[in-house]
């Protein structure tokens, strides 16, 4: 850890040179990406990009982000009981200034990469210096962070993390990612659909006939500008509706996103009508193909299984282009394994600043990510 540092960056124009050399492995890491956070990052967001040194070699880098919480209109309007106005009313109190290491956008262990393995100790160690810099830093501004998190994190690391630095944090779990790994057989839907259970043949053969009549489009830069404010109404509808926000996008990110990563940032729309009804987002991260932000229509979501026939979609894109795993992130657990996603556990670790509420993050933390009873589905045959 001696020969260890890092260095904080607030522009993209600062990063070393060698910085998506080190990020190679993780479009979300890259500056392509990073710059999309830079331009249209939600307004009660800021970034910070780190890069993380042995001795004078760029050797990792990460990635920050401050909410002010204060400045989020709403946090979701889909459930509407006492508890959660009482969760709200908490979080606004207690944890108006919010730090994440990582990246709260996406799901994912998406939160730092390095060119060389970390001992665990080192990297908890590390992860919280830098932690305690950036707290530093706000200091200097005269903001006094509430919260600290560090997000996403596998079972393995969990653990190892657990067990070093981490120790005195509140270790939680979360919904987990939803993956979907492809098989190597399928070469096209039909191949897909061969090795379906009936009832799920069924259930896609169901969605395609909903479907009919609905065009569906990649969408250009162009296109994109012309459509942008009918896709953030869509996109606006699903993100109040979700059960917690902690931002919101900006009106402009999409085509932002689109215009940094061009063609490895895909953008579905769906045309009804010569009116758009909805359309989903990929990123194609490696041999991952990462799901993004999506917006529907209410109505044609539930007359035409607009959302399932997106996720049809979405694993037509991964089999065809021939992607190992789809990264289908959290939320719509059941409907998501009913196409073939799996479950993989995520957990993170949480630090307030007054010792008191440290004691009671436990039992906030219920209320803030409530348990969600769902239905495992195994949509597939006994495949060999």
């Amino acid at each position: 850890m001696s020969d260890l540092h890092f260095t904080l960056y607030t522009t993209i124009d600062s990063l070393p040179a060698t910085w998506d050399t080190v990020a190679h492995d993780n479009a979300f890491l890259q500056t392509p990406y990073l710059r999309v956070l830079e331009e249209s990052a939600p307004t009660n967001m800021r970034c910070f990009f780190i890069g993380i040194y042995e001795k004078e070699h760029l050797i990792g880098v990460a990635l920050a982000q401050y909410l002010d919480i204060s400045k989020l209109y709403s946090f979701g309007e889909r459930q509407h009981c006492m508890k959660t106005k009482v969760r709200n009313f908490a979080f606004r109190r207690l944890a108006r200034h919010v730090l994440f290491v990582g990246n709260t956008m996406i799901t994912g262990q998406n939160g730092y990469t390095f060119i060389k393995p970390l001992a665990p100790e080192d990297l908890s160690r590390l992860l919280r210096s830098m932690a305690d810099a950036l707290m530093r830093h706000f200091k200097q501004e005269g903001i006094r962070i509430h919260l600290v998190s560090f997000k996403d994190f596998y079972t393995e690391d969990s653990k190892a993390l657990g067990s070093r630095a981490f120790r005195s944090l509140f270790h939680f779990s979360v919904q987990p990612n939803m993956i979907f790994r492809l098989l190597p057989s399928w070469q096209n839907m039909h191949d897909y659909v061969a090795d379906l259970q009936k009832k799920y043949r069924d259930q896609y053969k169901r969605a395609q006939k909903k479907g009919e009549g609905i065009v569906c489009c990649e969408m250009d830069l162009s296109m994109i500008q012309t459509y942008e404010e009918e896709m953030y109404a869509l996109y606006h509808h699903v993100a109040l509706n979700a059960p917690f926000n902690t931002f919101f996008l900006a009106k402009n990110h999409f085509y932002v996103f689109k215009k940094q990563c061009g063609d490895r940032f895909k953008v579905l729309g769906y045309i009804l009508e010569d009116k758009m009804i909805g359309f989903h987002t990929l990123l194609l991260n490696g041999q991952t193909l990462e799901t993004y932000f999506l917006g529907y229509d209410a109505a044609h979501q539930k007359e035409r299984m607009l959302y399932l026939n997106m996720l049809y979609r979405m694993t037509a894109f991964g089999i065809e282009n021939q992607f190992q795993r789809i990264i289908f992130g959290r939320t719509a657990l059941e409907i998501k394994s009913s196409i073939g996603a799996e479950p993989v556990p995520m957990f993170g670790f949480m630090q307030h600043n007054q010792p008191w509420v440290q004691k009671l993050l436990p039992r906030l933390f219920k209320n803030l990510e409530p348990p969600i009873r769902w239905e495992q589905r195994h949509p597939f045959k006994k495949l060999n």
